[in-house]
């Protein structure tokens, strides 16, 4: 089942790529928010109903690992897709003021949940006050990532490696209508998939003995973040290097409200007092890894060794390093 989940994933991902990509041209709404809202949002609908099906069983440690988890590998993900840009490293290409917004944004929503985290286990009717505040500063950032791109008051010096993103002839040939029920039938397909993982997720951890907190971090996480390693390269070979980017940090900002969404689904109380030192740990890496790729939007070195800029080789060493922390910890 596991197999066939990963195989359904990867599938379903490359082909909303392209999807999404149309769509972004057709609504005029750009990449950089298409990517944060409809690339973001469902590729990580696996891992959301994943994470929300195991919230509802109490399995906490499954439930955030897997949200937060994802984080981490969708970051380095990113890094990975810098490889099959050859022309320039992709923090070069695809700077943005719409993608610095969204960096930005995924920090201060990282940033809630570790004060969640650390904060009195006071809910009300069984919810943190960090779920509700999760909700609203990422409905808010959406507001400001779009009136970044609309209005910005700081653009990226233009180099002749710079990708901009501006509609192109041949993602209007289909109709918007086609458009989205390709794309609401692909997120309903990744939806059941991640139904289907967190039972397969579950049995593995109980059959092998490992702890569910390292099959969320390093199973269950890895394999529902695979539409974003998918949809990423895809976007790359199609050009779409603000897409690439922006469906990366976008799901990433997504994937903090599988942690609202968990909450809620939770039972037992609130769910950042489940919070172990493990996923403490591998959330302030996470953060680590988007400060490391915020300075290389910033930065944009044009070319480093392999093809690959050092802020991507940081990203990788970081999350090599959470690798070895949670393995050594289980």
């Amino acid at each position: 089942m596991f197999a066939v989940c990963v195989a359904i994933v990867a599938t379903a991902g490359v082909k909303i790529t392209a999807v999404v990509d149309e769509l972004a041209d057709r609504t005029r709404v750009g990449e950089a928010l298409a990517g944060a809202v409809l690339l973001g949002a469902t590729t990580s609908l696996s891992g959301s109903v994943l994470s929300v099906t195991a919230a509802l069983k109490g399995n906490a440690d499954l439930a955030l690992s897997n949200a937060l988890g994802g984080i981490a590998v969708q970051t380095a993900f990113l890094a990975v897709a810098d490889l099959f840009y050859r022309r320039a490293n992709l923090e070069h290409a695809a700077a943005s003021a719409a993608n610095l917004m969204q960096g930005a944004l995924l920090v201060t929503l990282m940033a809630v949940i570790l004060v969640g985290a650390f904060s009195p286990p006071v809910t009300v009717f069984g919810i943190h006050p960090a779920t509700p505040l999760l909700f609203g500063a990422y409905i808010y950032g959406l507001r400001l990532i779009q009136s970044t791109r609309d209005q910005p008051m700081w653009q990226p010096a233009r180099t002749r490696e710079t990708r901009e993103d501006v509609p192109e002839e041949e993602n209007l040939r289909r109709s918007l209508r086609t458009l989205l029920i390709a794309f609401v039938g692909l997120g309903a397909l990744l939806g059941v998939t991640g139904w289907a993982l967190e039972n397969a997720a579950a049995a593995i951890a109980n059959q092998t003995g490992l702890a569910q907190t390292t099959v969320g971090l390093l199973l269950t996480a890895t394999v529902t973040s695979l539409p974003e390693l998918v949809t990423s390269v895809a976007a790359v070979r199609r050009g779409a290097l603000t897409l690439a980017v922006g469906g990366i940090i976008g799901g990433n900002a997504f994937d903090t409200l599988f942690t609202a969404a968990s909450d809620i689904a939770y039972r037992d109380g609130s769910i950042y007092a489940e919070m172990g030192d493990d996923l403490l740990v591998w959330v302030s890496l996470s953060i680590l890894m988007t400060g490391a790729l915020l300075m290389g939007l910033i930065r944009r070195e044009e070319q480093g060794p392999g093809g690959i800029g050092f802020e991507s080789v940081a990203v990788l060493l970081l999350y090599g390093l959470g690798i070895l922390l949670v393995v050594h910890g289980g």
